[in-house]
């Protein structure tokens, strides 16, 4: 941006990945993948009936590398950095993948910024 000045000083700093600690019905901590690219955040539907997370609220079109898919929608409480977040993640098999949880822009938008280097 030339000729304006940028201060992120209201912001908390997060790296690609993140220690987070999910406040369910059982309170557990992982390390949860930070994606600026993901509009909301997801969690593995298998995790998240361990943790007795849930109603579920709704269902979401949400588009993916794998494709479109209807997914069930629920609200959860993290704790990240610091900060306890009330939001809503999407449902979704992760097995495959190496983190159970993925933070997206829902979340992000809530004064975080991305550090890449961070480690």
């Amino acid at each position: 941006m030339v000729g304006k000045s940028v201060t992120f000083k209201d912001r908390t700093v997060v790296g690609l990945t993140e220690n987070i600690i999910i406040i369910g019905g059982v309170k557990t901590k992982t390390i949860a993948r930070i994606d600026s690219g993901a509009t909301k955040s997801s969690i593995d539907s298998l995790f998240a009936s361990e943790l007795k997370l849930g109603p579920v609220l709704e269902t979401k079109m949400v588009k993916s590398a794998s494709g479109n898919k209807m997914r069930p929608v629920i609200e959860a409480k993290i704790k990240i950095k610091g900060k306890e977040i009330q939001a809503r993640f999407t449902l979704a098999d992760r097995s495959h993948m190496k983190f159970k949880v993925l933070i997206g822009q829902n979340i992000l938008k809530e004064n975080f910024l991305i550090d890449p280097m961070k480690k």
